[in-house]
């Protein structure tokens, strides 16, 4: 990914803990990496496919004026997220605010914080076998594009298939989900627990009907193993309601564990059902 650099960016702003700091104010300075493709403006040289970096300066320049907080940790997260929001080119950013001269009570020449932060590409299971299934998924998706930190929202055709580990019970709807986000894989873990229980979801019996069911199969290339989420999916490679749908999406995305793309352990999966 390329990147346009902006250095000692300096902003008069009233953020800190004492009162004196946000009456008074003092001077800040703001250090930008900003990863962006600069392709198309490089072969134009034209400003409309550039992210503009002087727009950018009076953005960060305008939002540490026009907001006040307690931590320079909370200018950085805010204004990242504010950066990422309003321009559609950047990909991602690390950001670093700096605080000459903090008042701390003994000499000292800066105190700095630096944070990095993007939109990050996300794969998801979606699938319902209770009531109106089409419509449940459809809310599902209407809800995730209704988030401002998810964005270019993209929808695999729906299969109908026979339920998996629990059978005694309604054929699926599944659907996979491409989406581009700025939570984290707890916080978005988190929304999708959220849009199912607000979809009348119940967690009643293991892999038991569901009006919607939201998995996340993909996390860029990031592997998670914790209590409450594991990344990717940790039986994705068994289950051809996920590989199908998510073969529609992305055929040649590569599992970071397994090292097969989708569109290989979808065939795989195919072969071994062959052979029963």
């Amino acid at each position: 990914m390329d990147r346009i650099k902006i250095q000692n960016l300096e902003v008069f702003g009233h953020h800190g803990v004492f009162s004196e700091e946000t009456k008074l104010g003092q001077k800040f300075l703001i250090n930008a990496t900003l990863y962006t493709d600069t392709r198309a403006a490089g072969y134009s040289d034209e400003l409309e496919y550039s992210t503009d970096y002087g727009k950018i300066c009076h953005f960060m320049t305008k939002y540490m004026q026009t907001h006040t907080f307690k931590l320079i940790e909370a200018v950085a997260e805010q204004m990242a997220q504010a950066l990422l929001l309003e321009f559609p080119l950047l990909q991602k950013l690390d950001l670093e605010i700096q605080k000459p001269w903090a008042p701390i009570g003994l000499p000292l020449e800066n105190v700095s914080v630096e944070i990095s932060r993007g939109w990050h590409k996300v794969y998801l299971s979606v699938g319902s076998n209770l009531g109106e299934r089409q419509q449940f998924l459809q809310a599902a998706v209407n809800l995730l594009h209704e988030c401002r930190e998810i964005r270019k929202v993209k929808v695999s055709n729906l299969i109908e298939t026979a339920p998996y580990g629990y059978t005694d019970q309604p054929p699926f709807l599944n659907g996979a989900v491409e989406l581009e986000t700025l939570f984290t894989p707890q916080e978005l873990l988190h929304l999708l627990n959220k849009i199912e229980a607000e979809l009348g979801r119940e967690r009643l019996i293991h892999w038991g009907p569901r009006t919607v069911d939201l998995d996340i199969i993909f996390y860029d290339d990031e592997i998670i193993a914790e209590a409450d989420l594991i990344i990717p999916h940790v039986d994705m490679q068994n289950r051809l309601f996920v590989l199908e749908p998510l073969n529609m999406l992305c055929p040649g995305k590569v599992h970071p564990v397994l090292h097969r793309t989708v569109a290989q352990l979808r065939q795989e999966l195919l072969e071994k059902a062959e052979h029963r």
